[in-house]
């Protein structure tokens, strides 16, 4: 593991979703022994109340709450948000963590590609709608977990959601949604200059978790023949919890980071015309124009 100084989160606030499993339940772990307040975000009942009641008994743990939310219906991220605003008034640091790949393409009860709604319109929006509580902070953070599938993504401006054509079993779409994770960042980042609000998109690696087992068989089967070269999930939340908790990661924003330090995105990713042109159609597809017009 790289060796970095964690700063004191007492009082401070920290929201990670896609927390019960996985580079999100270990983020969860190391970042619960800095004393912050922690939220924690799951879409499964048992799972989010397990990880609550393992975090309370970690060294150090300040105050530790479950949130429940399905990320891939807006409706529910707003109701998130909400309570959020609700009940801790403040947030310090948001990770972006939530994702998956679908083999099979399926809409939304809210009419989006599964993968887009969770991997990319989740990220968008719950950012929008906490932005005010991260700017009201004299330091924030905002950590959004990418991948280097980006490489491979390619936007497909006139067919986000592959209504026209194939996913390649999910993974068109999964990789366009990493592209779209690393815009985002870039485009956040840029929103966010000469405030104290720091945005980077992290590349966790190719991690041995209970990713793409909801796909079938073969893909359980590709998981387990490739488990030799797959990091523990341990590894694969490191550059996660440096750039959302450490002392070196201040001041760093808009990079696309690996093991603990930045690293060249794909070409596509660096284009920010495009990443303007995806905030402005996410703006749209989570009902949020205007929303940042103040920062």
């Amino acid at each position: 593991m790289t060796a970095f100084t964690k700063r004191s989160m007492e009082g401070e606030v920290v929201l990670i979703t896609g927390a019960t499993r996985g580079i999100g339940r270990r983020a969860a772990h190391e970042i619960a022994t800095t004393g912050a307040t922690l939220i924690v975000v799951g879409r499964s009942d048992e799972r989010t109340a397990k990880l609550v009641a393992e975090l309370h008994a970690v060294p150090g743990a300040g105050s530790i709450h479950g949130e429940i939310c399905n990320l891939m219906l807006q409706s529910e991220v707003r109701n998130l948000a909400d309570r959020v605003r609700t009940k801790h008034r403040r947030l310090d640091v948001l990770i972006n963590n939530a994702g998956a790949i679908f083999s099979q393409r399926e809409i939304t009860s809210e009419g989006f590609e599964r993968t887009w709604a969770l991997n990319h319109n989740a990220y968008f929006l719950l950012t929008t709608l906490l932005q005010d509580l991260l700017v009201g902070r004299s330091v924030a953070r905002v950590v959004n977990t990418a991948s280097d599938a980006h490489q491979t993504g390619r936007m497909y401006w006139d067919d986000l959601q592959f209504s026209k054509r194939q996913p390649l079993w999910g993974w068109r779409s999964y990789s366009q949604s990493k592209l779209a994770n690393v815009l985002f960042t870039r485009q956040l980042a840029h929103y966010l200059k000469g405030s104290k609000v720091t945005a980077n998109a992290v590349h966790p690696g190719f991690v041995n978790t209970g990713f793409s087992h909801n796909n079938g068989p073969l893909a359980r089967a590709m998981m387990v023949l490739t488990r030799p070269v797959q990091r523990q999930d341990s590894k694969g939340a490191e550059t996660v919890v440096w750039a959302a908790i450490s002392v070196e990661a201040e001041g760093i924003t808009g990079e696309y980071l690996y093991d603990c330090k930045p690293r060249e995105p794909s070409k596509r990713a660096k284009d920010m015309a495009a990443a303007a042109r995806l905030w402005d159609l996410s703006e749209d597809m989570t009902a949020t124009r205007g929303d940042w017009d103040c920062h």
